[in-house]
């Protein structure tokens, strides 16, 4: 690792450098220019393993270039050691409340010098592998977390699989739903991994309806109240399919699930509830969700030119839709309009 040195004297540099000499693994590098020394710890960051500073220099004191060398990004646990006489007790102080990390007395003693320099090297070193090995622990989490993540979408991915089996549309439908949600997330100020997993988990929005017949999933014309009774059982046998994972994903689906099909003026169900009693999490999808079934053909219904189905969203706000879910979906309106156009080619 590199020694920094500065001071204004070249003497007292040699002088140093020489001490140093037998220091092992340290590569002293002398400079009589603050400035230029700082220039130097701040294209060398990761190399140095000590600083060593006089204080008495034209131009800037050892305690302004501690104070400078303390503000460089990832210089916070570099020793610095600061060269002052030994009746300077008050400086010394001064020096310390800098980010001094110990001193050395004048005259120097190059016995003294190897000692300090050698154990705060050891602890500078000591640090840096500490710090590598917090980062290859970040990375081998990561790298972990990541494989968990890739099964788990493999998971949802084939469930879904086994709902489109029931619904040749399905599959389009859910794509879409999850590109319109990931717009309204983003403009209601979602973090982008929340996004990520709002939209992964709104694909499981109906996965209720594997349990629907297939003589009311698939019926051509309207449903007799019978039938729309056991329609809406999806949402809560959805929940029920869902709840109770270790997976945050999956219990973010449970609760879109079960709350999907609510309406903000509580008109809705499974459970009726109004306005921010339900999830925000299912007024995002019920945006999304209706919106597409609008402008989709459907075995019961025909599509919706998307112009009619955007005005309908807009008039449902503070009725069917929360007002803010609708003002974040007709803000990205841009954006909604590619999905369609890409679902559609």
């Amino acid at each position: 690792m590199l020694a920094l040195i500065l001071d204004d004297s070249e003497m007292n540099n040699l002088l140093m450098m020489q001490a140093l000499k037998p220091v092992a693994e340290c590569e002293p590098v002398a400079f009589t220019s603050p400035v230029a020394a700082l220039a130097f710890l701040q294209a060398n960051v990761d190399r140095i393993g000590i600083v060593v500073t006089d204080y008495d220099m034209p131009g800037m004191t050892g305690l302004d270039v501690i104070a400078a060398a303390r503000a460089v990004p990832g210089f916070a646990h570099v020793p610095i050691v600061m060269v002052t006489s030994l009746d300077q007790r008050s400086l010394r102080h001064q020096a310390l409340r800098a980010g001094a990390t110990d001193f050395l007395g004048k005259p120097c003693d190059p016995v003294e010098i190897q000692a300090r320099v050698t154990n705060l090297m050891k602890i500078s070193a000591a640090h840096r592998q500490e710090q590598d090995r917090t980062a290859w622990l970040a990375h081998e989490v990561a790298a972990a977390v990541a494989v968990i993540e890739a099964r788990e979408h493999e998971i949802i991915a084939l469930l879904m699989r086994a709902a489109e089996h029931r619904d040749s549309d399905t599959g389009d439908h859910i794509a879409r739903v999850a590109g319109y949600v990931g717009v309204i997330a983003c403009n209601l100020g979602f973090a982008t991994p929340e996004v990520r997993s709002l939209k992964l988990a709104s694909t499981m929005h109906d996965v209720g309806k594997i349990g629907v017949p297939d003589s009311i999933l698939l019926k051509r014309g309207p449903l007799s109240a019978d039938e729309r009774a056991e329609m809406q059982k999806h949402a809560e046998r959805g929940r029920r399919i869902l709840e109770g994972s270790t997976s945050e994903v999956v219990r973010l689906a449970a609760e879109i699930a079960a709350s999907h099909h609510e309406r903000w003026d509580g008109a809705g169900y499974p459970r009726g509830l109004r306005g921010e009693a339900i999830p925000l999490s299912g007024r995002i999808v019920a945006v999304a969700d209706v919106f597409d079934a609008l402008v989709t053909e459907r075995p019961y219904k025909t599509a919706w030119p998307l112009d009619r189905a955007r005005g309908f969203v807009a008039d449902q706000a503070g009725l069917h839709f929360d007002p803010r879910c609708v003002e974040a979906f007709l803000a990205g309106w841009d954006e909604v309009e590619q999905t369609w156009i890409k679902a559609a080619a």
